[in-house]
């Protein structure tokens, strides 16, 4: 039976798309996944976006949720993405194994567009690598 995630950060623009799409992609047999924010941005970023059709993972209707869209429903595992040490992060008050995988902010880079891109990879690369590890631990 496959079991769901709701993967949770404030703006639902990056990390939590990010991993949102990666963990459909790569474990969409074991898992299905969804993400929200706690003060959803406008739009996904388009370097999220960018960095993961690098990877050939489709992204097609992606858009910024609202943690509020998934009040009552209940999930396995609820994921917080943000960086502790930076923003607060939300609290999920439903049902659901709470697990924290902490990234830092890529929309908060600076730099050369190319510089911007280089960290959404490496943020990318790493929520693959940490967020699949972990549900898979679960």
């Amino acid at each position: 039976m496959k079991r769901s995630v709701l993967v949770l950060c404030t703006g639902n623009s990056a990390r939590s798309q990010m991993a949102e799409a990666i963990i459909n992609h790569r474990r969409g047999d074991q898992w299905h996944a969804v993400s929200a924010g706690t003060a959803p941005a406008a739009r996904v970023h388009p370097m999220a976006l960018r960095a993961l059709a690098e990877q050939g993972i489709v992204t097609e209707g992606s858009r910024p949720k609202r943690v509020s869209e998934f009040t009552g429903q209940a999930f396995d595992a609820v994921m917080t993405v943000c960086d502790d040490a930076a923003e607060n992060c939300p609290v999920w008050v439903g049902q659901g194994q709470r697990v924290h995988v902490s990234f830092p902010d890529p929309a908060r880079a600076t730099g050369s567009d190319e510089e911007i891109f280089a960290v959404f990879r490496a943020v990318r690369d790493d929520i693959e690598r940490r967020v699949l590890d972990t549900l898979d631990r679960l």
